[in-house]
């Protein structure tokens, strides 16, 4: 059967974003523009959190690996998809479209994992502060990080096995990338085995961290009823708030995503939810951090300072005259 597949079908072709024409200049424009604006923000604070010596922290370490996650998320899929919107030929090779798959399930699901991890740093530092720094180490958010590695590549590695032995009756994808769910519609047979890993096995890895947070965020409710300075409650609130909006838009679109009946499935509405996952969350993540933390914000500004002292400009400096540029112009 596997041989027959890949005999078959060598290639599929994706529908992109839109199907108007005319709309296809607008979307490159935009996507492009969330895209970079993703993709510098996201490695603007990797380069902060692990160069400023005053963010060496754990909470700091698992932001620096959300946001060099979302890059590679959106990468996974926008480029393809950005050349695919100007270009008459939207085909992808059958190995590149299960490769695809594959990093696309496994970035994803990883940001879950993360996510969770961080939802326990903020809970620990909020319901027991006196031993955050002996519970929450560099050594344990390294090892969790590396262990979930492992099982939402294996996750993966599953799912790519499982739809590569497929037997598809069409090559028409009607998406912008390689998505399970559109991949399983083009099955000329029911995949009832690969739906009941979605709600099985792809509950436990992919649903389990959001049920972990929610966990989380029940006990660190609870600590915060029982605060009495107004002081302590605001630095809480304010400590969980960013974490809480990254949640909510990430596991918001997911949950709409993969965890419904497949009778239920809307490929058009899929793609406009995708685009929201893979292109403005990992686009919104810094924005979200930067501008609500303090910390961020001073280290960005000590970044700043850092890279015009370099360049010879000392900030608070006169600028030159307006008339010696254009003379050098």
């Amino acid at each position: 059967m596997a041989i027959r597949n890949w005999t078959e079908v060598t290639e599929f072709v994706l529908s992109g974003l839109s199907s108007w024409p005319e709309m296809q200049p607008v979307i490159f424009g935009l996507v492009l523009a969330m895209y970079l604006v993703a993709v510098m923000g996201n490695a603007l604070l990797v380069i902060v959190a692990c160069s400023d010596p005053k963010l060496q922290t754990p909470m700091y370490f698992l932001l620096s690996q959300l946001s060099f996650i979302d890059m590679v998320l959106t990468t996974i899929t926008v480029p393809q998809m950005l050349v695919h919107t100007l270009s008459v030929h939207r085909t992808i090779s059958y190995n590149c479209c299960i490769i695809q798959l594959f990093f696309f399930m496994a970035v994803g699901s990883m940001e879950g994992h993360l996510l969770a991890v961080m939802a326990y740093d903020r809970y620990v530092a909020i319901c027991d502060p006196l031993r955050y720094s002996t519970i929450v180490s560099h050594r344990l958010c390294l090892c969790i990080t590396l262990t979930s590695w492992v099982v939402v590549s294996l996750n993966s590695l599953l799912y790519s096995v499982l739809v590569s032995h497929l037997t598809f009756c069409g090559n028409q994808v009607t998406h912008f990338f390689c998505d399970i769910t559109a991949l399983l519609q083009l099955s000329c047979t029911r995949p009832v085995v690969n739906e009941m890993l979605i709600f099985t096995e792809g509950v436990a890895v992919v649903v389990s961290p959001f049920f972990f947070i929610l966990g989380s965020y029940a006990r660190i409710g609870v600590a915060i009823a029982r605060m009495h300075s107004v002081t302590a409650l605001r630095k809480a609130l304010s400590t969980c708030s960013s974490h809480i909006l990254v949640v909510l838009l990430l596991y918001g679109s997911v949950i709409h995503m993969y965890l419904r009946p497949s009778s239920s499935y809307d490929l058009d509405q899929d793609r406009q939810v995708a685009i929201f996952y893979t292109v403005v969350t990992p686009m919104l993540n810094p924005l979200i951090y930067s501008l609500r933390n303090q910390e961020v914000k001073g280290a960005l500004r000590r970044l700043f300072k850092k890279l015009c002292i370099s360049g010879n400009f000392q900030p608070g400096s006169q600028l030159p005259r307006p008339t010696i540029l254009y003379a050098s112009v």
